[in-house]
C-alpha cells in the first residue's frame, strides 16, 4: 500500500504579502494618507526597497489594499450566494443583515472604498479612481440582483441600496453601537418590498 505524500509546508509570506497585511491593518484603522511608508514597512517587518520593488509606490500599495478589501466583499457575496442559490432577494437581505451586524461593531471603520474616496478629492488621483471603479462593481451587482427580482426600476432600487450601504458606513462610526446602522437590514427590506412586492 502506497503511503500518501507528506503535506506541503505552508508557504512563507513574501515581503509583498506582509506589506499587504500591514496596509490592511494600518490603512483601514488610520486612513491611507495618515500612514507613512516608514510605519508600513516597520509594521510589515520588511525594508523600504521591498515596498518599492513590489508596488512601485505607496499609491500602488494603496490600490492593492483596496483590491484586497473589495475581495472581502466578493467573499461575503459568495457565501450568501451559496446559502441562497437562485434567490436574489435572500442574497441581498443576508448581505444587508450582515452589514447591520458589522457596522454596529465597536471597531467598525466604515467602507475602505468610501474612506479612500473622501481622502482623495482629486478625481484624477489613481487611488480615488480605483476606489470609484470598485464601487461601480458593487452597484452593477446590485442592479443585477434587482433585475433578477423583477424590480419595477432596477437602477433606482440599486441606487437606494447603495445609499443605505453608504449611510451605514458613516453612521456606524458616528453613533455608539448599535446605533442607526443596526437598522440597515430592516431598511433594505422596505426598499426591496416597495420595488418588488413583499417576499
Amino acid at each position: 500500500m502506497r503511503s500518501s505524500p507528506a503535506p506541503r509546508p505552508p508557504r512563507r509570506p513574501t515581503a509583498a504579502d506582509r506589506l499587504r497585511q500591514s496596509a490592511r491593518d494600518l490603512f483601514y484603522r488610520q486612513g491611507i494618507r495618515a500612514v507613512g511608508v516608514e510605519e508600513i514597512v516597520r509594521n510589515a517587518g520588511v525594508t523600504k526597497p521591498s515596498l518599492y520593488r513590489a508596488f512601485a509606490s505607496k499609491d500602488g500599495l494603496a490600490t492593492a489594499f483596496l483590491a484586497d478589501y473589495q475581495q472581502c466583499f466578493w467573499d461575503r457575496i459568495a457565501l450568501v450566494r451559496a446559502e441562497h442559490p437562485d434567490d436574489a432577494r435572500a442574497q441581498l437581505l443576508a448581505y444587508f443583515d450582515g452589514l447591520a451586524e458589522r457596522s454596529a461593531a465597536a471597531d467598525y471603520r466604515g467602507c475602505a472604498l468610501t474612506n479612500a474616496i473622501l481622502e482623495y478629492p482629486d478625481r484624477a488621483h489613481p487611488v480615488r479612481q480605483e476606489a470609484a471603479r470598485l464601487k461601480h462593481q458593487v452597484r452593477d451587482w446590485l442592479v443585477d440582483r434587482a433585475r433578477q427580482m423583477r424590480a419595477t426600476n432596477p437602477e433606482r432600487l440599486a441606487d437606494g441600496l447603495i445609499l443605505l450601504m453608504e449611510g451605514a458606513s458613516v453612521v456606524g462610526q458616528a453613533f455608539p453601537p448599535p446605533g442607526p446602522a443596526a437598522q440597515v437590514g430592516a431598511c433594505a427590506r422596505l426598499l426591496i418590498d416597495a420595488q418588488c412586492g413583499p417576499g
